[in-house]
């Protein structure tokens, strides 16, 4: 499983849609409205990096009111939970 942290800048007006918009994608699995520099923080969870890359060069380019994103790539994950098994695709 790869995992995506997604760092969202969005127009304020379209807050409501881009989050909408972003729990519509396959493979976003939370998505976090957040204070400070970034407006949203988006998870995405999937099984490769290619369907991460066409989640974030394809889908959310489509959506209309995010001005700008940050991505960062898992390398490890630790969580008090079994992530795979809960996250199992």
């Amino acid at each position: 499983m790869v995992t995506g942290v997604v760092l969202v800048n969005v127009e304020r007006s379209m807050i409501e849609s881009v989050v909408k918009g972003l729990m519509a994608i396959d493979g976003v699995a939370e998505v976090y409205s957040v204070a400070g520099e970034y407006d949203l923080v988006a998870l995405i969870r999937v099984r490769d990096n290619a369907k991460l890359a066409e989640i974030i060069a394809t889908d959310m380019t489509h959506l209309s009111g995010i001005i700008h994103t940050k991505t960062l790539v898992t390398l490890n994950a630790y969580a008090k939970i079994d992530l795979e098994k809960v996250f199992a695709i």
